[in-house]
C-alpha cells in the first residue's frame, strides 16, 4: 500500500487526495473541506454521539467506494474528459482520475471541480467517498506576494477552526436565519460598542500609539524633480513639468504582523490607527453555492485580522438590507459573534445595492464614538434592480449617483471611502466603479472566485496601516512671471487660483509607505541668465491619526538653472515615467469610451497608439519597470476588447479597475490575478504584501516564507541611466 501511494505522489507531484471517512448518516455528514465551500444554508446541530463542538456547514457526502488515482490512460485514445471535453490520450503527460463508477477525468479538471464543493460524479451523479484537491505552488513572483489563483485550495483553514469553537446554535436556527431580513432594527444606529473600555485602555490602547514612537519617522517624505535641470534663459518655456513625489512614513505594525503570519492577531498591533469598518455584502440568489462559501471564508479572514480596538459591522443585502450586528470591537467575544453572524448568511432575493449602502453609511453616520479611520467595503456579483434607472435613449447613462447616500458623497472632510469589489462576470462594473470613484475608494474586479480572500486581504492591509490623514499639498510660485498652467493629480481634487500663482491638491489618507506622484505644468518666462532660479515652493499639511497632531512641513523650493547654451540635457526619467502613466490612463479612458459606443476597433487602435508612444519614451528605453507594466496592461486591455462578448464579460471591468488604480495610485485586484502579476502589484505597499502573505498562509495551512519587502513601488524603481 505504501509503495502504491508513493508512486501516486511521485506521479502527481503536489496533487493530493483528501479522504472523507464513511459515516452512519450520509445526509448529515460533516467534511471540513466541503464545509468551507458549502452554501451554508443552516448550521448543523451536533449529534448526540459527537462532542459539544458544532460542526461547520457542510455539503452532504454519501458513502461509496473511493477514487483510484492513476497515471494510466483509458484504452480508448478517443475518450474525452467530461469536464473540459478534451481528449485523454496516452503520452500527453496529464494525470487521470478514474472513479469507482469507472468514469475518468483529467486530474486538474476534477480537482478544480471538487474544489468548488462538487463531490459527485459529473457524469452519473454517483456520490464519492474520496475527493481530490490540487496543492499550490509556494513560489512568490518577483519577490512580492501574489494573489492566489483559483486552484489554490486550503489544506486547513483557521476560520473554520474558530467556527468549530463557537457555542452550538439553537435548535430553531433555521427559523432565525429565515427571518434575518424581517426582524426590527433601531431607527438610529447609535448602539456601537464604546471605544477604549476602561479595563483595557491603560495597556492596549497605548500599544497602538506608543510602540512606534521610537522607530517610526514622524514626517512625510517630499521630493521634487524638474523635467530638465537647466533651461535656456533667452526664451520662455510653456508647460514645463515639475514632479512632486510624496512617500508616507512606515509603521512598526507591519514588522509585528510579519512575525506572526501563522496566527491571527489576538492583541492590538502597535503604531497604527484603529479602524471602524463596515462591510456591505451581497447575499442575493446569484451568490448561492461557491460564491457565498468563499465570501464567508474571506470575511472570516477579515474578522481574524482586525485587532481588539478595531470595530466591525456587517450589512447583508438582497432585495432589502439588514444590519447583522452593530459596530463591535473585535475582541475574542466580538470576533466569535461576528463569525457566527457571517456563518448564518443565506442567499436569496434580488440585488438592492442602494439599500445596502444606505444602511452601511447610516452605521458610520449614527455611531456615538469614532475610530480615527473609517471605511466601507462593498461586494456584489450583480446589478442593482431596484434603484438605478436607465433611459431608452442610447446617449443617456444610468443614474448611478442614486445608489449613493449623501453622507458618502460629502466633502473631503466627511467623505466615506467605499472600496467596491465586483464579483464574477455578471456584476455591474460601471456602477461599482462610479460608487468607488465618487466616494474616494477603489474598484477591484474579482474575475476568478477563488481570489476573493486575497482581494480583501490586500484592501484591509492598507486600511490597517493608515499613517497620514487629511493631507493637503500647497504650491506657491516664487519667481515673478512664473505661473501654474495645470495640475495633473488623477482623481484627487486639485485647483489653481490667484491667476496661476497658487495651486493645491487634496490627497487625504495615505497608507504606510504609500507613494503619490503629481505633475505640475508651469509657464516659465525668459530671463535670469546664469542664475539658479526658484520656480515654486511646495508645502504639506496633514494630521497624524495616532497623536491627532497637525504636522506642517515647510515649503520646499523647486529650482532650475538658466544658461545661455544647453547641450545634451537629458529629460528626467522620474518625470517621464509619471507622464507615461498619466498618458496611459488617458488612453484607457478614451478606449473605454469608444468601446461603450460600440467602436471596439477604434478602442484597440487608441491603445496600440499609446503603446507606440510608450515604447519610444526615454523611461521605457531605460528599462523602467512601470513602463513595462503599463505596456503589458495596455496589451491585456486590447485582448479584452477583441469582441463585444469578451468586452461585456470582462473587458469593461478590467479597464475600470485599472483606471481606478491609476487615478488614485492605489493597488486594486484585477481579473483573475494569476497571469498579470506585474499589474496586480503596482502601488502595492509592504503592509498589503504582509496581509496577502497571511492570507496565503491560511490557504497553505502552514507558515509561508516571509515576503520580500519591496523597496519601492513600480512607480519609483531606480533605473539605469
Amino acid at each position: 500500500m505504501a509503495s502504491k501511494w508513493r508512486k501516486a505522489k511521485l506521479a502527481l507531484g503536489l496533487n493530493l487526495c483528501v479522504y472523507v471517512p464513511r459515516t452512519d448518516d450520509d445526509a448529515s455528514s460533516s467534511v471540513d473541506l466541503a464545509g468551507r465551500f458549502s452554501d451554508a444554508v443552516s448550521v448543523s446541530s451536533p449529534s448526540p454521539k459527537s462532542d459539544s463542538r458544532p460542526t461547520t456547514p457542510t455539503t452532504p457526502v454519501s458513502s461509496s467506494s473511493g477514487l483510484r488515482l492513476a497515471k494510466t490512460r483509458s484504452r480508448s485514445s478517443k475518450k474525452t474528459c467530461a469536464i473540459c471535453l478534451g481528449t485523454m490520450k496516452p503520452g500527453q503527460g496529464h494525470a487521470i482520475f478514474t472513479a469507482e463508477c469507472s468514469h475518468a477525468f483529467h486530474f486538474q479538471c476534477i480537482a478544480s471541480n471538487v474544489k468548488h464543493g462538487n463531490q459527485i460524479c459529473p457524469v452519473c451523479r454517483a456520490k464519492w467517498k474520496e475527493i481530490p484537491f490540487q496543492g499550490p505552488s509556494t513560489d512568490p513572483v518577483h519577490g512580492r506576494a501574489r494573489v492566489n489563483p483559483v486552484d489554490w485550495v486550503a489544506q486547513d483553514d483557521n476560520w473554520t477552526t474558530v467556527l468549530r469553537r463557537l457555542p452550538p446554535p439553537p435548535v430553531d436556527s433555521n427559523r432565525q436565519i429565515a427571518s434575518l431580513f424581517h426582524t426590527s432594527e433601531p431607527s438610529v444606529f447609535d448602539d456601537d460598542e464604546p471605544l477604549d473600555p476602561k479595563p483595557e485602555s491603560s495597556d492596549k490602547s497605548s500599544q497602538y500609539a506608543d510602540a512606534g514612537n521610537n522607530s517610526s519617522p514622524k514626517t512625510l517624505e517630499v521630493k521634487t524633480y524638474t523635467e530638465f535641470s537647466t533651461l535656456t534663459h533667452s526664451v520662455s518655456h510653456q508647460n514645463f513639468a515639475v514632479l512632486i513625489h510624496l512617500k508616507a512614513p512606515f509603521t512598526s505594525s507591519r514588522r509585528c504582523s510579519s512575525r506572526n503570519h501563522s496566527n491571527p492577531p489576538v492583541s492590538p498591533q502597535p503604531c497604527r490607527a484603529p479602524v471602524d469598518l463596515v462591510t456591505v455584502l451581497d447575499v442575493s440568489g446569484s451568490m448561492a453555492g461557491t460564491k457565498l462559501a468563499l465570501l464567508k471564508r474571506a470575511m472570516g479572514f477579515v474578522i481574524q485580522n482586525l485587532g481588539p480596538l478595531d470595530r466591525l459591522s456587517v450589512i447583508a443585502f438582497s432585495s432589502t438590507a439588514r444590519r447583522l450586528f452593530p459596530l463591535r470591537r473585535m475582541s475574542d467575544s466580538g470576533r466569535q459573534q461576528a463569525l457566527q453572524a457571517v456563518n448564518s448568511l443565506i442567499s436569496s432575493g434580488g440585488t438592492n445595492i442602494a439599500e445596502g449602502l444606505r444602511k452601511g453609511a447610516k452605521v458610520i453616520e449614527d455611531r456615538k464614538d469614532k475610530n480615527p479611520v473609517s471605511s466601507i467595503i462593498l461586494l456584489s456579483d450583480g446589478q442593482d434592480t431596484y434603484t438605478v434607472t436607465t433611459s431608452r435613449s442610447v446617449s443617456s447613462r444610468p443614474d448611478y449617483q442614486s445608489l449613493l447616500p449623501s453622507t458618502i458623497c460629502g466633502g473631503a472632510g466627511s467623505q466615506i471611502p467605499v472600496h467596491a469589489f465586483g464579483f464574477g462576470v455578471d456584476h455591474d462594473a460601471a456602477s461599482m466603479h462610479s460608487i468607488s470613484e465618487t466616494s474616494g475608494g477603489t474598484f477591484s474586479f474579482i474575475e476568478a472566485e477563488g481570489v476573493i480572500q486575497d482581494a480583501f486581504a490586500q484592501c484591509i492591509g492598507g486600511l490597517l496601516s493608515v499613517v497620514v490623514q487629511e493631507l493637503h499639498v500647497a504650491v506657491e510660485c516664487v519667481s515673478s512671471g512664473v505661473k501654474i498652467a495645470s495640475v495633473r493629480a488623477g482623481s484627487y481634487a486639485s485647483s489653481v487660483s490667484n491667476e496661476g500663482r497658487t495651486g493645491s491638491i487634496e490627497v487625504g489618507n495615505l497608507y504606510a509607505e504609500e507613494e503619490r506622484d503629481f505633475l505640475l505644468y508651469l509657464d516659465v518666462p525668459a530671463g535670469g541668465a546664469g542664475q539658479v532660479k526658484p520656480l515654486v515652493k511646495v508645502g504639506c499639511v496633514y494630521k497624524d491619526p495616532i497623536s491627532k497632531d497637525t504636522v506642517n512641513l515647510g515649503g520646499k523650493d523647486v529650482r532650475v538653472q538658466r544658461l545661455d547654451n544647453i547641450i545634451g540635457c537629458a529629460v528626467s526619467v522620474e518625470v517621464d515615467r509619471q507622464r507615461n502613466r498619466l498618458q496611459a490612463a488617458e488612453a484607457m479612458a478614451e478606449a473605454r469610451a469608444l468601446a461603450e459606443r460600440g467602436d471596439l476597433g477604434g478602442a484597440v487602435d487608441v491603445l496600440e497608439n499609446q503603446r507606440s508612444v510608450l515604447s519610444s519614451s526615454a523611461s521605457t528605453r531605460s528599462g523602467d519597470h512601470l513602463c513595462v507594466a503599463l505596456d503589458a496592461e495596455l496589451k491585456e486591455m486590447q485582448e479584452r476588447m477583441t469582441s463585444r462578448r469578451v468586452y461585456e464579460a470582462s473587458g469593461r471591468a478590467y479597464v475600470l479597475s485599472g483606471l481606478s488604480s491609476h487615478s488614485w495610485q492605489r493597488a486594486t485586484a484585477r481579473g483573475d490575478s494569476t497571469e498579470s502579476a506585474s499589474l496586480v502589484h503596482a502601488y502595492q505597499t509592504p503592509s498589503m504584501v504582509d496581509m496577502l502573505a497571511r492570507s496565503q498562509t491560511m490557504y497553505l495551512g502552514a507558515p509561508a516564507r516571509p515576503p520580500v519587502r519591496p523597496s519601492r513601488s513600480f512607480t519609483q524603481q531606480p533605473l539605469p541611466r
